[in-house]
Parts: C-alpha cells; structure tokens; sequence
C-alpha cells in the first residue's frame, strides 16, 4: 500500500469503493441481506457514510492528499464519482437502496465507482 497517514482509512475508501461497484453483491447484501458472516452489516447509507463523512474524499479528495489519497488519477476519479453520486442523493434522499439500485443514473455510480476503485488499487 501507497505510503499515505492514514491507511486504514484509505482501506476503508477502498472497501467502500468495491461495495459501489459491485451491482452483485449491492443486490444480495443490500438488498437481500445476505451477509458473508456473522455480525456484518453492509448498505448504501454505510458506503456513504465512509466517502463523504468518515474519510472526506468526496466531494474534495485534493484536501486528503497525503492523509488518505496520493496525488494520482485517484482523485480525479474520486471527483467524477461525487459528480454522479451527489446529484443522485440529492434527488432520491432517503429512499431505500433498492430505489437506488433501480435508478437509471445507478449504472453511472457504479462505472465511476470502479473507476476510482482501479485508480486506487493501481498504486
């Protein structure tokens, strides 16, 4: 991993990042709640969560340059994911994550999202 102050937070990103770009697995953790073990929790307001609140790449990922992201396309990326999230939380609000995941802008989510996951996982 990429020599950043907080790593663990960068995973987090990560972690986030694969969930947002994964239609699959949104379907059966999200959704369906199938979850891989005992005691785990996963959803869209969790992944949230982590991007916008928690870590703070979005919607300025230049501000977490050194601490959770490197100066790469990472942040590029990370700012065309907020480009197509925002407007969609925006719009949608607190609907369920199944109205998320039927939303014709989803497929833009989850294209920017794997985006920004490549771009991390490239370092």
């Amino acid at each position: 991993m990429t020599d950043v102050q907080y790593p663990e937070m960068r995973k987090s990103v990560i972690e986030a990042l694969a969930s947002f770009a994964d239609p699959e697995y949104q379907r059966r953790v999200w959704i369906n709640r199938q979850f891989p073990q005992e005691n785990f929790y996963d959803d869209l307001d969790v992944n949230v969560s982590i991007l916008y609140d928690d870590c703070v790449v979005v919607p300025d990922p230049r501000s977490r340059i050194g601490t959770v992201l490197v100066d790469t396309p990472e942040v590029d990326r990370l700012i065309e994911l907020d480009q197509v999230l925002d407007p969609l939380i925006r719009r949608l609000g607190n609907a369920p994550d199944a109205t998320y995941l039927g939303d014709s802008e989803w497929p833009l989510v989850v294209a920017a999202a794997r985006a920004a996951l490549a771009a991390m996982r490239d370092i």
